[in-house]
């Protein structure tokens, strides 16, 4: 698959002069905002409550949103609790969706407004035993079988790295996969899709107690950027209440840059463990500092930057696929471009 390159100027400097442009436009917006009064909205994640909205419950438990005048109720997501469906209706005003989940929409006509881009890179990732299935280059997946959800994410990020690289569907074996594990702990499944941040650490635990080596296939690695989680809100949002979303925004990235920062690393420890009891500690501490490698950006670059050129890519592989019904220009998603 071809990439393209984002149009006008040139690409690192370029990206840098709109990034700084657009924090010191939120830190404006943010500075004018009148700290009187209390505002109510609803803030509806893209899943349950995990290490992947710990910035998120960070903002909530250690009062950034309160001390921008805000009084926010952080819902969790999940198969039922669509934010994109949750911002049409206006039950919420601000939400996570994923890239493909906004295109779609975009692609429909909705008035969507992307604010920021909270995974650089795709936790999505494969996990395999190096030593039962060696792995070098996606060339090696030909013969072997590869799980995935049918429908879902991993299936449509699969597709585009076998078609980046040359690789015939028939070449290999494609293996429905449930919340079940065993085919791939039974060595019938010889790649299995995770979350690098959330489950590896679970499944990986397992394997290294039994003595398996593990390693991951990122098809970020090997060229395949396909934009994850970002906030989201409506056109009318901002148009009607744009100090309202500047406020909101600025708390939130300032809470996840705190809550993903080594030296505040036991605080939001703390904090995710209170909103999710299921995970136990010590995987918790694990899957911290994996989430901070996916989600901080490069220096100067700040949290929640917005990788354009990912975008149009994400773009590029969801028309390719037929997967959207026409065109979305990326960039009028943004909320930097809007007038």
């Amino acid at each position: 698959m071809r990439r393209r390159r984002a149009a006008g100027g040139s690409g690192a400097g370029r990206g840098l002069r709109r990034w700084a442009a657009a924090a010191a436009l939120v830190a404006l917006l943010a500075g004018c905002a009148p700290r009187e009064g209390v505002e109510e909205i609803h803030y509806r994640l893209k899943w349950l409550c995990n290490v992947s909205t710990v910035g998120d419950l960070y903002a909530l438990e250690k009062g950034h949103f309160a001390r921008a005048g805000l009084r926010v109720n952080v819902k969790p997501g999940g198969p039922e609790r669509d934010a994109l469906k949750e911002l049409e209706l206006g039950h919420a005003q601000f939400g996570v969706a994923s890239a493909d989940q906004v295109l779609r929409a975009a692609a429909k006509g909705a008035p969507l407004v992307v604010l920021a881009q909270l995974f650089q890179v795709n936790p999505l990732q494969w996990i395999y035993r190096p030593d039962k299935s060696p792995f070098r280059e996606p060339a090696d997946l030909r013969g072997r079988t590869v799980g995935v959800t049918f429908g879902g994410n991993d299936e449509t990020i699969l597709r585009a790295l076998l078609a980046r690289h040359g690789i015939a569907e028939g070449e290999l074996r494609l293996f429905s996969v449930r919340y079940d594990y065993t085919p791939f702990y039974e060595g019938r499944v010889h790649f299995w899709p995770l979350y690098i941040n959330a489950q590896a650490p679970i499944i990986g635990e397992r394997l290294e107690k039994a003595g398996e080596p593990i390693a991951f296939l990122d098809p970020h690695r090997w060229g395949v950027r396909f934009v994850a989680n970002s906030v989201i809100t409506t056109r009318e949002m901002l148009r009607q209440h744009p100090r309202t979303v500047s406020r909101f925004l600025a708390a939130l990235l300032e809470a996840w840059r705190e809550a993903l920062d080594p030296a505040n690393e036991e605080a939001a420890v703390q904090v995710l463990l209170a909103a999710d009891r299921e995970t136990p500690e010590a995987i918790v501490r694990r899957q911290i500092p994996v989430t901070r490698r996916l989600m901080v950006p490069e220096p100067p670059a700040a949290f929640g930057r917005i990788d354009e050129a990912a975008w149009r890519e994400t773009e590029e592989i969801l028309r390719v696929q037929g997967l959207i019904e026409r065109p979305v220009d990326v960039r009028s998603l943004f909320a930097e471009n809007l007038p």
